[in-house]
């Protein structure tokens, strides 16, 4: 299967790397299975460092190999147990649900300020999953091992650019 790495460089080889920020699934190399996706965090990301150039890094993905050789964990909707994974995380208290892969959905605008809100106190668990679930959410897969990583092979990079 193919997956994609949205940024403002060309990733070859994938790399685990602690981030300054505290995001959804915690630590890792965070793909997508949706082209769009990755187009959107590209842009995302040069926008926050002001470039006009960014890239999808796509690879192939041997999964049914990977199933068998890793530790996956996958939240099949945003239900409360993804909610309270997710919050976790972006407070840095990060919740390990695999030692290799987390699959699960992508906090977008609207997920985020849903989310936000919950943070804040403005809506308890059961508003913020009811509004969760009207999202159309695409998925993330975080790579959170080099053992995982190895199931990636580079195919090409595609130019994003600003516009």
């Amino acid at each position: 299967m193919k997956i994609y790495h949205g940024s403002t460089v060309i990733v070859k080889e994938p790399k685990i790397i602690q981030s300054d920020n505290f995001l959804d699934f915690g630590r890792g190399f965070y793909t997508t299975t949706t082209l769009e996706q990755a187009v959107r965090w590209a842009k995302i990301k040069m926008k926050r460092v002001k470039m006009d150039l960014g890239f999808v890094s796509v690879y192939e993905f041997d999964f049914d190999l990977a199933k068998t050789q890793t530790d996956i964990f996958r939240f099949e909707t945003a239900d409360k147990e993804c909610l309270k994974f997710v919050v976790s995380n972006r407070k840095g208290k990060e919740i390990c649900k695999a030692e290799d892969i987390q699959i699960g959905p992508i906090a977008d605008d609207n997920v985020y300020k849903t989310v936000t809100l919950f943070e804040q106190g403005v809506y308890d668990t059961k508003e913020t999953i009811k509004r969760l679930k009207t999202e159309i959410l695409k998925e993330q897969w975080v790579f959170r091992s080099d053992k995982a990583l190895k199931f990636l092979r580079f195919i090409e990079a595609r130019e994003i650019n600003n516009e």
